[in-house]
């Protein structure tokens, strides 16, 4: 059970801060749910609080973590698939596991293979969606702003270490 307060990640949707905990009626069963505010975008979503283990909420990292997370941002790239679907799908998994690390790996290998080849448009946007979720968990984590972060992860794929 979360608390007012508590850093979160939602899977799929990124990191936020639950600023309430509210009963609501929707389509005519009442349920207690999360109300999680993002620091991107300034949206709030609506987390059941009965679902939370399926749906894989957890807290957000820690400082150790963040160093782990910005060394996978670090490392090589690693061997994909070149069917572009098969990749896709690959990638997709890893962004719906919810795993920190694999979020970062998918948009480490997508940002190296956009300077390589370019990206199709899913893949792209593949890429900005993971980078998003990645962003809302260091800004959490770190306390440094959207675009600090930004320019970190930048800065740490411009110089992948060989």
């Amino acid at each position: 059970m979360f608390d007012i307060g508590d850093k979160i990640v939602y899977p799929m949707h990124g990191a936020g801060i639950i600023v309430a905990i509210e009963e609501k009626e929707i389509l005519g069963e009442k349920r207690k749910y999360y109300i999680m505010k993002m620091p991107i975008g300034d949206m709030k979503v609506m987390i059941p609080v009965d679902n939370v283990e399926d749906i894989g909420i957890r807290e957000v990292i820690d400082d150790d973590e963040i160093e782990s997370v910005f060394a996978v941002l670090k490392g090589s790239k690693t061997k994909m698939p070149q069917n572009w679907n098969r990749r896709y799908r690959i990638n997709m998994d890893k962004i719906k596991s919810g795993n920190i690390y694999e979020i970062a790996s998918v948009v480490r290998n997508l940002m190296i293979r956009d300077k390589e080849k370019g990206l199709s448009t899913g893949e792209r946007k593949m890429l900005n969606s993971a980078k998003q979720m990645l962003i809302s968990e260091i800004v959490l984590s770190k306390g440094i702003n959207q675009d600090e972060t930004e320019r970190i992860i930048n800065d740490m794929i411009d110089c992948p270490s060989v």
